[in-house]
């Protein structure tokens, strides 16, 4: 442990001590205050809007249909807390002892030394461990639950098990206690600081600062590849980028993002933006840039969000360059979108696209992840009543869903580094744009939850858009299709069963990490690799064990594949050239509108 530090010197000074005091607490009235103030009679009406309480009510009740193994399994947890115990002894009395759990290799919460140094701390977080799989454990083991209700229950068992780590407390945490002994109590007047500031920015709802928020400026520092908006209308701005070559291809590239998030992911910094290696590889490069929408575009509908979107962006390319068909990408739900459109293209018998790109991107929702564990009836139900009081879904419970996904990283660690430590957050441009959030109107949002992930409508050719029906089997033209192994939103099994749909020549990419950092993974950061197998399986399983691994990032492989598809080289065309004039610089103004 660290030489004891000179707590007398380190104490604050009383009387600034006291005035942090008096500010904290006039700031918790204030927020409290305002909290109350806004909850209408209703507010509590459902008091489980989760619908949690008949989830957790039937697994206790299959569980207790089996005592033999629930005590079998209790006797299996005493067994290896007198294992602990006797390991802590000896730990105690200066022996080796081997410890009975350990965490994972990647979790990041008990990195502090003294989680293995100190018996107390050891033994604290080898008993979390035992309890947290062992209550896990027994949750994935209970028989005959019905798939949706045990992939519910496994997910909140985790949620909770999760919230209970001894390391998002002050008084089981080390380091915690290390800079509060250091800081004189100083890092936790500061954690409620910015804990009360959370508080005040969501107005009564906490809103974990995951980075810092004045460290970026969208079209300053972030979102700067030089270009130029060339069309809009109520849903989106096209973004037509200045080439930096003195040829492109003569086939024009257009990226179609999720209206979820916005375009800039693609676009964060000059060395991690895709969209600027794009143009540096000769395509003369559109993007969509989609509207942050507020209340006056609650009936926008998913059909929309074709005509709207990249149906107007083609239009608008054709005027812009002349040529008629592009070659096209789609990412995550806008892939979905490009996949609906180009059915919607077949069905009418226009060829518009040369070939197709797909980043992690799911069109068959039977396995749709854990994201499922949110689409029910009675949630789906609650939300709707919601959005349409509103006239769309705020885009923080949007981002808190995807959150929960990933507890630990994106919420448990910055309430241990924001509250605990009194730290500010690490300026991070991943993190700005995922705070960054964007709002859902609530027709097009109801379409989207109900027909493809509650009724999974889309892979079987039930949906129609503009009175046509969106048969995915007509996609017969090139198909490139980008997954990420450890993706938690659109699992890549999932997006696998994709190959089984499209009927043109189609290439399937594993890239390796998740949904955003697979996917933005420039060749230069040596980071991350990538599989290849030119034969298309039934199942994903088949296709991994026979895939061809390659070191680093898929960017080069997907350029060399849509190549083929680009056209001759041409004259670079400049935003302007062409027969759509310039509205405005890169980024535009759509980028620019914050959900709160």
């Amino acid at each position: 442990m660290a030489d004891k530090p000179d707590r007398d010197a380190k104490l604050p000074d009383p009387v600034e001590m006291s005035k942090m005091m008096t500010d904290i607490a006039e700031r918790s009235q204030r927020v409290v205050t305002d909290f109350l103030s806004r909850q209408s009679p209703l507010a509590f009406g459902n008091p489980d809007p989760l619908n949690l309480g008949q989830a957790f009510f039937d697994m206790t009740a299959r569980m207790m249909q089996n005592p033999a193994r629930l005590v079998q399994a209790q006797i299996s947890l005493w067994q290896d807390y007198m294992s602990l115990w006797q390991s802590t002894t000896r730990k105690m009395l200066g022996e080796q002892s081997e410890p009975v759990a350990t965490p994972n290799a990647d979790d990041r919460r008990f990195k502090d030394a003294l989680w293995d140094e100190n018996y107390v701390f050891d033994f604290i977080k080898q008993s979390y461990l035992l309890s947290a799989r062992w209550l896990q454990s027994r949750v994935r083991e209970v028989d005959g639950l019905d798939e949706k209700t045990a992939r519910k229950v496994d997910f909140y068992t985790r949620q909770f098990v999760d919230a209970m780590a001894p390391s998002n407390f002050a008084m089981t945490n080390p380091e915690v206690l290390r800079e509060t002994l250091d800081s004189g109590g100083e890092n936790l007047v500061k954690g409620l600081q910015n804990l009360l500031a959370d508080l005040e920015r969501g107005h009564g709802k906490l809103q974990i600062r995951m980075t810092d928020m004045d460290a970026f400026r969208i079209g300053e520092n972030i979102a700067v590849t030089p270009g130029a908006v060339v069309f809009r209308n109520d849903l989106m701005e096209l973004i037509q980028y200045t080439p930096t070559t003195e040829t492109v291809a003569k086939t024009p590239l257009l990226i179609v993002p999720p209206w979820i998030n916005k375009f800039y992911i693609l676009d964060l910094r000059e060395k991690n933006s895709f969209i600027k290696w794009a143009v540096g590889q000769g395509h003369t490069v559109f993007v969509v840039s989609w509207v942050n929408p507020d209340s006056e575009l609650a009936e926008k509908s998913f059909d929309d969000y074709m005509v709207e979107g990249p149906l107007a962006a083609m239009d608008a390319i054709e005027k812009a360059t002349g040529e008629r068909e592009i070659n096209l990408i789609g990412y995550c739900l806008g892939g979905t979108l490009t996949a609906c459109t180009l059915a919607y293209l077949a069905a009418k018998g226009e060829k518009r696209v040369a070939s197709a790109t797909f980043f992690t991107t799911m069109v068959d929702f039977a396995e749709a992840g854990e994201l499922s564990v949110f689409i029910d009836e009675e949630q789906l139900a609650a939300l709707e009543e919601k959005m349409n009081e509103r006239g769309f879904l705020d885009g923080a419970d949007m981002a808190n869903t995807f959150n929960m996904l990933r507890a630990n990283d994106l919420i448990w660690s910055f309430v241990v580094n924001n509250y605990l430590l009194g730290k500010e957050p690490f300026p991070f441009d991943l993190l700005y744009w995922n705070s960054d959030s964007t709002r859902m109107p609530a027709a097009m949002h109801s379409f989207y939850l109900r027909q493809m992930y509650q009724e999974n409508r889309l892979s079987r050719g039930k949906i129609k858009l503009l009175g046509t029906k969106i048969d995915l089997t007509k996609i017969d033209l090139p198909v490139f299709i980008l997954s990420t192994r450890e993706d938690h939103i659109a699992p890549w099994k999932s997006t696998y069963l994709a190959t089984q749909l499209y009927t043109g020549p189609t290439k399937f990419c594993l890239a390796a990490s998740g949904h955003i950092a697979g996917v933005v993974n420039p060749p230069a950061s040596g980071k991350y690799g990538h599989w290849v197998n030119d034969r298309l399986p039934k199942k994903a399983e088949q296709w991994l064990e026979t895939a061809t691994q390659r070191q680093g990032s898929w960017w080069p492989t997907w350029d060399e594949w849509v190549k083929a598809y680009a056209g001759e080289q041409i004259p670079a065309r400049k935003p302007g050239d062409g027969g759509l004039k310039v509205l405005g610089p890169a980024p535009g103004t759509y980028v620019k509108v914050k959900a709160q």
